[in-house]
């Protein structure tokens, strides 16, 4: 049986040994203290979220997500993380995180939900099933370099 609920401070553990999944899986490396600053605002804020999901009562799954707003739409919801063990994976777990997050949001008046992933990701199959893909989107993130020329004003 499967089942999603907000996480609890008892499931530290558990949620850490995921997170540090997700993070070998995208080849990102966090210190100690980002584990624990991120548990910290999952439990303690309002806008910052965490579920976990589980089968037969063991974690199996995880997401994270947080409301904003938006300029020109309703609030929206960005689904910043999620992650299910490669053994339980192809279950119709993820679906069922990602309609969860996506009920949960709209109940709290943020109806627009999205995520990135990575081109190549194999969720990317699930992906394009439950969710819209918008060709010729492309992701920027500002980088910030003593090398880098900027106009100055």
């Amino acid at each position: 049986m499967m089942e999603i609920n907000f996480l609890a401070e008892s499931d530290r553990a558990c949620w850490e040994l995921l997170a540090r999944g997700k993070d070998t899986y995208f080849k990102v490396e966090r210190s100690d203290d980002d584990y624990e600053r991120t548990w910290r605002r999952l439990l303690d804020d309002e806008q910052i979220r965490g579920i976990a999901a589980r089968l037969d009562g063991r974690m199996v799954g995880i997401a994270h997500y947080l409301f904003h707003a938006s300029v020109w739409y309703a609030g929206k919801c960005y689904l910043a993380d999620l992650f299910v063990d490669a053994e339980v994976r192809r279950r119709g777990i993820a679906t069922a995180v990602i309609e969860w997050v996506a009920r949960d949001a709209k109940e709290h008046g943020f109806p627009g939900l999205y995520w990135n992933t990575l081109e190549d990701a194999p969720a990317r199959a699930l992906y394009d099933k439950v969710g819209k893909f918008h060709k010729g989107l492309i992701h920027y993130a500002y980088r910030r370099d003593a090398d880098q020329t900027s106009t100055r004003r």
